[in-house]
C-alpha cells in the first residue's frame, strides 16, 4: 500500500504534467488559427484615425490649398513580378498650375535608361498622367516605388512594393 506521501506527490505531478499539457494544445490551437505564424494579434475596435492638426497657418496653406498637386489615381500598393516581364506603375495627378510628377526607388531619383521608361500625357489641362515601365525586369527591380506629384503649391506621393516571383518550369 501507498503512503498518503506519496499519492499526493503523484497527484500533484499528474496535475502539473495536465497543466503543461493543456497550455502545449493553446499553443498549437493559436498557432493554427494564424496559419501557423507567430501573428500578433490586436483587437481592432472600429474607431477613427487620429487626425494630425497642422502646427502652423503656413502648413495649413501649403497642405490643404485647393490647387496644390494631389494624387487621384495610382497603381496597386503591391506587386509580384515574373523576372524578365515588364512592370508598370501608374499615377495620375490633379493640380493648377499643372503638377510634375517624379520617380524614386528606396529614396533615390529614378533617371531614363534603357531599361527604364516613363511616359507622360496631359489629358487636360490641370491633370498628368504618368506611366513609369521597366522592361525587362531583374532581381534589382525589387524594391519600394513612390510616384511624386508637386506644384508651387503642394505636393503629394504614393508608394508601391515590388518583390519578384521565381517562375519553375
Amino acid at each position: 500500500m501507498l503512503s498518503p506521501w506519496i499519492i499526493q506527490c503523484k497527484i500533484k505531478t499528474f496535475a502539473l504534467l495536465f497543466l503543461l499539457l493543456l497550455s502545449d494544445l493553446r499553443q498549437v490551437e493559436s498557432q493554427r488559427s494564424t496559419g501557423g505564424r507567430n501573428v500578433l494579434r490586436r483587437n481592432y475596435t472600429g474607431k477613427k484615425p487620429v487626425v494630425i492638426q497642422h502646427r502652423s497657418q503656413d502648413a495649413v496653406n501649403y497642405y490643404d490649398h485647393e490647387n496644390g498637386a494631389k494624387i487621384i489615381k495610382s497603381s496597386h500598393f503591391e506587386l509580384d513580378y515574373t523576372l524578365g516581364r515588364k512592370i508598370t506603375f501608374f499615377c495620375m495627378a490633379q493640380g493648377n498650375p499643372r503638377p510634375t510628377i517624379t520617380w524614386f526607388k528606396d529614396g533615390a531619383e529614378l533617371y531614363q535608361h534603357r531599361f527604364f521608361q516613363v511616359h507622360e500625357t496631359h489629358p487636360e489641362p490641370d491633370i498628368i498622367k504618368s506611366k513609369m515601365e521597366i522592361d525587362p525586369t531583374t532581381q534589382m527591380d525589387a524594391g519600394y516605388y513612390e510616384c511624386q506629384a508637386d506644384n508651387e503649391y503642394a505636393f503629394d506621393r504614393r508608394g508601391f512594393r515590388t518583390d519578384y516571383a521565381m517562375v519553375n518550369f
